[in-house]
C-alpha cells in the first residue's frame, strides 16, 4: 500500500519528519506523569527503560536497511541516533565526533529531556540520566554492533547548576567488551506485526538523496533528499512510535492488571494525539475547520504508516477496517466506538469546536467529524503532555555538515567537552 505521506510536497515532508521524531520523544512526556501517579517513580523508570530497550533494537535496524547505511561501527550508531525518536534533531541536540570506526564521542549542546526532568528535583534528574541512559543506550547500539558501549564522560545532575554541554558520552567498539544481549522484551516484539512491516522501497529514480550512505553529516538537511526518501523516513519513524507504544504497553502489563494498563496506555495516546495534531498542522499550514481536521488525522501517527492502519479519509469521516495494527494490539485498538477521547483530541487540536461520531465496531468502524457550538475543554492528558518544552519547540534552519574522524584528539578524556 502506497505511504499517504506520498500525498506531500518534498518540502512538506522535509518539515514533517523532524516534526515526527519530535513527536515520537513526547510520547513518555504523555506516559509517564501518569505512571508516577499510579505506580511511583521507581517504577515509571523500570517501565521506561523496558519500553526503550523493546523497541529501539528493532526500529534501529529497520532504519538502517530502509536508508542504505548499515554497519558496524561508531558512524553507523551515529547515524541512527539522527533518525531516532529519542534523539529528535535540535530539542536533544547531539553534537559527533569520530576518532575512528570503533571510537568516537557525542555531547548534547541542548537536552529538551532534561529541561523538562530538571524542575522536578535532582531524583528525576538521576532517574532519566543514569537509571534509564545506561541500559537504554547499550540497547541502541546493540542493533549495530552488540560490542559497543556507550559510557559517560560526565552527566547530569549539572555541576554547576548551568554546566554547558548538558552531556557528554564516549562511544567504543571493543572485541573485549562482553556482547549486549537483547531484552526479553525485544525478544517478544520482534513477533509483533509492526517489527516485520514490509514497506515500499525507495525510489532511487526520485530528485534527491535515496538514502544515507555517504559521509555522518553534523545536521541532516531533510530537504537533501527525495520525496520517495522522506515518505519512507516518515512511515519508519510511525512505526518507531507504534513500536515504542507495544513496549510501553507489554512494560505496564507486566505490572498491573488489563483495566488499569488500559487505562495508561489511553491516557499516553490521548496526550501525544493532541499535541502531535497541534504541531503538525501548524507546521504544514494546513486548514481549519473539519477540512483541516480531517488532513491532520490522515497525517497523524495513529493512521501511519498506511501499511500498519487501513484507514480512508473520505468527505467528513474517516473509515477504518482491520489491519496489522489490530492485531498487534497498537494505539488504533485504543480507538472505535466507546473509545473516542483520542479522535477529539486530534480534532479539537485544530479547532475546539469540533468533535466527532464514532459508528461501527470495534475493529471496523467509521469515525465522521462535526463542529460544536461550544469550544471542548482541553483534554488533561493534553494538557500534561504540554507542560514539556517540546510542545511548543521552534526547529532553526541548520547547515549540513559532513563529519570527519579527529584522530589527533585523546581518547582519555584531555580535550572532551
Amino acid at each position: 500500500m502506497e505511504s499517504r505521506y506520498r500525498t506531500l510536497e518534498r518540502a512538506q515532508l522535509a518539515t514533517l519528519v523532524p516534526e515526527l521524531l519530535l513527536a515520537g520523544q513526547l510520547i513518555d512526556r504523555s506516559a509517564m506523569a501518569w505512571c508516577i501517579s499510579a505506580l511511583g517513580r521507581d517504577e515509571m523508570a523500570a517501565i521506561a527503560i523496558e519500553e526503550w530497550m523493546a523497541a529501539s533494537p528493532i526500529y534501529t535496524r529497520r532504519m538502517q536497511r530502509a536508508l542504505g547505511y548499515e554497519g558496524d561501527d561508531v558512524i553507523t550508531i551515529f547515524k541512527g541516533l539522527q533518525l531516532d525518536i529519542g534523539a529528535p534533531p535540535q530539542f536533544m541536540d547531539f553534537r559527533y565526533t569520530v576518532h575512528d570506526r570503533r571510537h568516537g564521542e557525542f555531547h548534547l549542546d541542548h537536552c529538551g529531556a532534561l529541561m523538562d526532568v530538571e524542575p522536578l528535583g535532582e531524583d528525576y534528574v538521576r532517574a532519566m540520566c543514569h537509571d534509564i541512559e545506561d541500559p537504554t543506550f547499550d540497547a541502541t547500539a546493540v542493533a549495530t554492533n552488540p560490542r559497543a558501549q556507550v559510557r559517560p564522560i560526565h552527566r547530569p545532575p549539572r555541576t554547576p547548576p548551568d554546566r554547558q554541554p548538558h552531556c557528554a558520552w564516549t562511544v567504543v567498539i571493543d572485541e573485549s567488551h562482553p556482547p549486549v544481549s537483547e531484552s526479553t522484551g525485544c525478544t517478544r516484539l520482534r513477533r509483533s506485526k509492526a517489527a516485520t512491516l514490509e514497506l515500499a522501497p525507495i525510489d532511487p529514480g526520485d530528485e534527491g538523496m535515496a538514502d544515507y550512505s555517504g559521509p555522518l553529516l553534523a545536521d541532516l538537511d531533510f530537504g537533501a533528499f527525495s520525496r520517495s526518501a522522506l515518505a519512507r523516513m516518515a512511515d519508519e519513524v510511525c512505526l518507531q512510535m507504534h513500536l515504542l507504544h507495544l513496549g510501553f504497553r507489554d512494560a505496564v502489563r507486566d505490572r498491573v492488571d488489563a483495566e488499569q494498563s488500559s487505562t495508561l496506555c489511553t491516557k499516553q495516546l490521548v496526550g501525544i494525539a493532541g499535541i502531535a495534531a497541534e504541531r503538525i498542522h501548524t507546521a504544514l499550514g494546513l486548514p481549519g475547520g473539519i477540512e483541516g481536521a480531517l488532513r491532520t488525522l490522515e497525517l497523524h501517527p495513529l493512521l501511519n504508516p498506511a501499511a500498519y492502519v487501513d484507514a480512508e479519509v473520505s468527505g467528513d469521516m474517516v473509515r477504518l477496517r482491520r489491519s496489522p495494527a489490530h492485531a498487534d494490539g497498537s494505539w488504533i485498538t485504543l480507538c472505535g466506538p466507546g473509545h473516542i477521547a483520542a479522535l477529539q483530541a486530534i480534532v479539537r487540536a485544530v479547532d475546539p469546536h469540533l468533535d466527532v461520531r464514532v459508528e461501527g465496531e470495534a475493529a471496523d468502524w467509521s469515525a465522521r467529524v462535526h463542529r460544536r457550538d461550544e469550544p471542548a475543554k482541553e483534554f488533561d492528558e493534553v494538557a500534561v503532555t504540554r507542560v514539556s518544552t517540546g510542545a511548543a519547540f521552534v526547529f532553526q534552519p541548520r547547515r549540513s555538515l559532513p563529519i570527519t574522524p579527529v584522530t589527533s584528539m585523546t581518547r582519555t578524556g584531555g580535550q572532551r567537552p
